[in-house]
């Protein structure tokens, strides 16, 4: 049997206090305008994308104007985004359907069985609607871009004087130091590795690059921060449509990955974007080759680039805001 809310709330107050962690997150400044948002994102692979979406749904800064599937199964990624968003009460923010592009070494959609009980919606394609709230935002969107870059290539060839007005690219991707850590332990960090949101689409990401377009990457080398044990019982101290929707999805996860314990890589773009200062950057030029290598090159800066963790700094922004989320769905979200 669940908490009663009131206890819940208290329970969840001593936690937070426990691991020095602040309570809800702070709301802008009236006179502030909220940050305009696009997510272009895989959900429904790794456990990591929902988190980072959820993540900017409980953030009362950012307007996410839509969230775009990427990669693979488009069609089922863009379901389960309308049962995230119909769960937290957010069906005003539109979910658009991107690029069906896969190969060899993809990865498998962990989560089908929550995405496929969802009710089915006809969706808009990814590219247009990126390039026209571009022209109708000049200046003023922030891309955050956390799967294969199929949709952003696409952009990109279709009308790249359009997309250089984008105001930035937010993205987790790449690896300039460090590869990725599984099996090797703590003792000596991993080799640099052909990334996945890189490597699965290289030729998408080589156009990104050479746009001209702000580009602040979080790479491998910043983004290999674990939701252990621990942090995954504060989730679980409280019962909000949000974190109903993580428990499970997590477990859906866990049972098909065969991976206990979750590395929370694209929400440490998501907590970039929150601020900027929880991964403070390095200027790099930086080249993608064929392979999906993202590599330091001769020539000026074309990126910035977290290269070292700061675990601390990003549970602090993740952790209240998912554990503050309020928002109720409504009763129809599962299809019949």
């Amino acid at each position: 049997m669940r908490l009663r809310r009131g206890r819940a709330l208290s329970l969840l107050t001593v936690l937070l206090c426990h691991f020095g962690l602040t309570q809800a997150p702070t709301a802008p400044a009236t006179n502030a305008a909220p940050d305009a948002v696009i997510i272009d994102t895989d959900i429904g692979d790794d456990i990591d994308d929902v988190f980072a979406v959820g993540l900017m749904l409980s953030s009362p800064e950012i307007k996410i104007l839509g969230v775009e599937s990427a990669w693979g199964d488009t069609a089922l990624r863009s379901r389960m985004i309308d049962r995230l968003l119909c769960e937290t009460g957010r069906t005003d923010i539109p979910s658009l359907t991107g690029i069906s592009k896969t190969k060899p070494g993809a990865g498998g959609f962990s989560q089908r069985a929550w995405a496929s009980a969802g009710i089915e919606h006809h969706h808009p394609d990814a590219v247009p609607f990126l390039l026209d709230q571009i022209r109708q935002h000049p200046g003023q969107i922030t891309l955050l871009a956390i799967g294969p870059l199929t949709n952003i290539g696409a952009a990109i060839d279709r009308d790249p004087a359009t997309f250089r007005k984008l105001k930035r690219v937010v993205m987790m991707g790449g690896s300039i130091h460090r590869g990725y850590d599984e099996g090797l332990g703590f003792t000596a960090a991993a080799p640099p590795a052909a990334e996945y949101n890189i490597a699965m689409d290289p030729e998408a990401a080589q156009k990104l690059f050479r746009s001209g377009v702000p580009i602040y990457m979080l790479p491998l080398d910043s983004t290999q921060l674990k939701f252990d044990e621990t942090k995954r019982s504060l989730l679980a101290s409280i019962s909000t449509p949000l974190t109903d929707a993580l428990q499970v999805l997590t477990a859906e996860y866990t049972r098909n990955t065969h991976q206990p314990t979750p590395t929370l890589f694209d929400p440490v773009a998501a907590a970039y974007l929150l601020d900027p200062t929880s991964c403070p950057t390095t200027p790099l030029s930086l080249q993608v080759d064929h392979a999906g290598f993202t590599r330091i090159a001769p020539g000026p800066p074309n990126a910035e680039v977290c290269l070292q963790p700061h675990p601390e700094a990003f549970f602090q922004i993740l952790l209240p805001r998912l554990l503050h989320q309020r928002l109720s769905g409504t009763s129809s979200c599962i299809a019949p």
